[in-house]
C-alpha cells in the first residue's frame, strides 16, 4: 500500500474500528462515549472499502475496549473489526460478534414490560444470530437487532 493511500494517520498505541458501516459511524462514537474520550479520536466517514463500497474507520489513541463495550458495537455494526495497536503494529484482530445475551443495552418496545415501567436493566437473549431476533427476557417479546433502539 502506497502512502498515498494512507487517509488516516498511524496511532502507536490502541484500537482502530474498522470496517464500519457508514452510515452507523457515529452511532458507534455514541455507543461508545467517544464525545466524551480525553485521548485523541480521528473518525473517518465515507471512505473507499473494497468490501462494502463506503467504510466508516475511528482510531482512539490508548484505548482498549472491554467485551461489553465491544458486545454494544455488535447491536449497531455486528460485522466491523477491533485493531488492536501496540507499538504502531496491529497485535490483535477482533471480529465483533453478537453475544448470547445484551444485558442493558437495547430497550424493550412493549411498552407493558416491567423493565419500561420499572427502573432495572433490559435483558435479552439472542435467539437467532443469522436473523438478527432478540428475545426479552421478562416479557418473552422478540425483536430485530437492526430496530431495537438503544438505551
Amino acid at each position: 500500500m502506497g502512502n498515498k493511500e494512507l487517509l488516516v494517520s498511524a496511532i502507536e498505541n490502541g484500537t482502530v474500528i474498522d470496517h464500519i458501516p457508514t452510515e452507523k459511524t457515529f452511532q458507534v462514537v455514541n455507543l461508545l462515549n467517544l464525545q466524551n474520550e480525553t485521548h485523541p479520536v480521528t473518525i473517518g466517514f465515507n471512505l473507499p472499502s473494497k468490501k462494502v463500497g463506503k467504510k466508516g474507520i475511528i482510531k482512539i489513541s490508548n484505548k482498549f475496549f472491554t467485551n461489553e463495550e465491544v458486545n454494544r458495537l455488535s447491536v449497531v455494526a455486528p460485522k466491523i473489526v477491533l485493531n488492536i495497536i501496540k507499538n504502531y503494529e496491529v497485535v490483535e484482530k477482533k471480529t465483533v460478534e453478537t453475544p448470547d445475551e445484551l444485558r442493558g443495552i437495547v430497550k424493550c418496545n412493549n411498552p407493558k414490560c416491567i423493565t419500561n415501567n420499572e427502573p432495572m436493566p433490559t435483558v435479552f437473549n439472542v435467539v437467532d444470530k443469522a436473523h438478527g431476533i432478540l428475545k426479552c427476557r421478562y416479557c418473552d417479546k422478540e425483536q430485530f437487532i437492526d430496530k431495537v433502539e438503544l438505551i
